[in-house]
């Protein structure tokens, strides 16, 4: 097989592995690993492992070091520094202290069984103090857990891994000198490390920012991305040419560009290189697993899959509690970190190329870290029956928290439920006060709530993506839930538990642009927001009256816009307090719920003729939270809502028709 047809057969792999598995909702870098599998040598042999697909997969390593270096930022790490440099810190040097001396006994007990010194347990305990940050932190962005407590311990872990990487990578390659040059090569590895790592960060980060502004200033793209790959590689080079890793060179020129201004348009331009190669990474480690070895020696692999995650569920889950944690967040915490993660591959690779690893037992720990790793989405997704069933307290403060939601919402009825109470929140809750219609706004940042309830507003502690926590809020008495949050699939999710709870509740979502307009409609939203349109229309506005346009005909134009953008916007849900004369000629909304005796029930919108009485329907849910198109020609049902626009008089009409006949 040539060159070009290994680099066809990895890359068809790579996208039929990605498009199966983000279909199924996992993780891409799972697919990467299970394709390796497969087309490896040792199951359908479509690839063989080659030096030339070896060293590219390397690269992969340099360019996903570089990101992480690049993210490496000191205002990030002292936000954080009670979760990194505590539980982090605690987590990695305790699972390397208890791995490593227990691997080392057990060496010792079973020598013919388990033959590992002192220095393969080290590099093996490395491994196992590593979990995947890829996994771990896009399933809980989905999840909306970035903020909780338990989020914010994981990501202070996930961190501090990242960051313990760098001295493993320089410990990892002296561990496999001759025992008799043993203390000598590490010695001169650190003292290598430490002058190399001081001499860039002490002038490096001037030169870089000299250096980078020169290079922008020629305004080529092109020399830009290849100035980037220039620099990335270059110091990899550095590095490995003084006796070093090339992912620690990678990872101190992330470092130092991060902390200049060309940090953002950096990581835009540099992320198709590192997805792509990781991905080639990822397929080669999973082309290293021999699966005739793991079916023939099942029970090891088993052992290395429940014992690794075990182990670090309970210490893990401990350290969190010692360092204050509640019984359910630290829990939590250890289940997240369970599995092995990507540069435990890196780790274990560079351990088996120096010697450290036997042959023998290089497959079986791979696969136990592989089936780890595919274990994750499940115990993560059944995370929270996990914590009740087995955490007695948590059922306790579950209760507690949607306690102190409902005393908010009890005495209250037509209010406005706000998902997320930050700043485009808290302008809404601003704008609802004065009008006096009252609110609940649930958050996930203890903090913020903690100031804004201290302020005296309507402010809890809660997930709106949890289904307990909007009922508490009072969902079924709500006149409007509002996604103030620019998170898709949390909005998904908050659609979906208003359409199936209280489908008559109308749901406004705030997005950042117009891409997943049909998306949200479909699933149930009543309003769109678009911030780029709203922008738009500001700009517009502006430019018009500042080239001499009448402010009067700007008001107008840009009114007239929002009319056909926003459907809504052409009436109002009618309240107590409209009884004049120009309310009762304005359009209006008014929502209908046709109950079982309806006279609408069993007909279509078709033979209503609502638009012969002057009114038009704005939405039509079903009673199961599913919407219907304005023109189709379902019949009614009972429980449907219509939401319909129009003058008073021809709603009353409407209203009579659909109800009455």
């Amino acid at each position: 097989m040539t060159t070009l047809e290994l680099i066809l057969v990895y890359l068809c792999a790579a996208v039929f592995g990605v498009v199966v598995f983000r279909s199924l909702r996992l993780p891409p870098m799972l697919g990467y690993l299970v394709v390796g599998v497969v087309i490896g040598p040792h199951a359908l042999a479509l690839a063989q492992s080659t030096s030339a697909i070896a060293s590219l997969a390397e690269f992969g390593v340099v360019f996903l070091m570089f990101v992480i270096g690049l993210e490496f930022s000191l205002p990030k790490l002292r936000a954080m520094g009670r979760h990194v440099f505590g539980l982090g810190l605690a987590q990695v040097v305790v699972t390397m202290a208890v791995a490593t001396l227990g691997l080392h006994l057990l060496g010792r007990w079973a020598p013919g069984w388990w033959a590992l010194d002192w220095r393969s347990g080290l590099t093996l305990s490395g491994a196992l103090a590593m979990s995947s940050t890829a996994i771990v932190g896009k399933l809980m962005a989905e999840r909306l857990e970035l903020d909780s407590e338990h989020g914010k311990r994981v990501l202070g872990v996930l961190l501090f891994q990242d960051l313990a990487v760098v001295p493993l990578l320089v410990l990892v390659p002296a561990l496999g000198s001759k025992e008799e040059h043993l203390m000598q090569a590490l010695g001169l590895a650190m003292l290598k490390a430490a002058g190399l790592v001081v001499l860039l960060l002490w002038g490096g980060q001037r030169i870089m920012r000299w250096w980078l502004t020169l290079v922008a200033r020629r305004k080529s793209e092109e020399l830009f991305v290849l100035n980037l790959l220039l620099i990335t590689l270059g110091m990899a080079w550095l590095t490995e040419h003084f006796g070093l890793s090339l992912a620690l060179g990678a990872f101190i020129a992330g470092m130092l560009i991060s902390e200049t201004e060309f940090k953002a348009q950096v990581e835009s331009d540099i992320r198709p290189f590192h997805d792509v190669l990781m991905g080639l990474f990822f397929i080669s480690i999973g082309m290293m697993l021999d699966w005739h070895l793991v079916v023939q020696r099942w029970g090891l692999v088993l052992l290395l899959v429940t014992v690794p995650v075990a182990f670090k569920i309970v210490l893990i889950t401990g350290l969190a509690k010692v360092l204050g944690a509640s019984t359910g967040v630290a829990v939590r915490t250890g289940l997240y970190l369970a599995q092995a993660g990507e540069f435990g591959f890196v780790l274990l690779s560079l351990g088996s190329d120096v010697g450290l690893i036997p042959a023998s037992l290089l497959n079986p720990i791979l696969a136990g870290m592989v089936l780890s790793m595919l274990m994750t989405p499940f115990i993560i997704a059944y995370s929270d029956a996990l914590v009740l069933r087995f955490v007695s307290s948590e059922w306790m403060q579950s209760a507690l928290q949607m306690t102190a939601i409902a005393r908010r919402s009890i005495n209250v009825q037509k209010h406005v439920i706000i998902c997320g109470f930050g700043r485009c929140g808290q302008n809404l809750a601003r704008m609802l006060e004065p009008e006096g219609i009252d609110f609940i706004a649930l958050d996930l940042d203890p903090d913020r709530v903690r100031q804004a309830a201290a302020a005296g507003d309507a402010v809890v502690f809660g997930d709106a993506s949890r289904p307990q926590a909007l009922i508490a809020a009072g969902l079924s008495r709500a006149s409007a839930v509002v996604v103030t949050y620019l998170d898709l699939p949390g909005a998904l999710k908050v659609i979906a538990l208003v359409r199936a709870h209280a489908p008559h509740v109308p749901v406004i979502v705030r997005t950042q642009d117009d891409r997943e307009l049909e998306r949200l409609y479909a699933a149930g939203a009543t309003e769109v927001v678009p911030e780029a349109i709203e922008g738009s229309l500001m700009l517009a506005s502006h430019a018009l009256a500042l080239v001499g346009v009448p402010m009067r005909r700007v008001i107008r134009i840009v009114q007239e816009q929002r009319d056909r953008r926003y459907s809504l916007l052409r009436g109002y849900f009618h309240g107590t307090d409209d009884s004049g004369a120009e309310d009762l000629a304005a359009e209006r909304l008014e929502t209908v719920v046709l109950p079982p005796a309806a006279a609408a029930i069993g007909k279509t919108l078709g033979e209503l003729a609502l638009e012969e009485l002057g009114v038009r329907l704005v939405s039509w849910r079903r009673s199961g939270g599913r919407a219907e198109r304005p023109d189709s020609e379902e019949l009614l049902d009972a429980g449907d809502v219509l939401v319909l626009g129009g003058r008073a008089d021809a709603l009353l009409r409407a209203e009579e028709r659909l109800l009455r006949g």
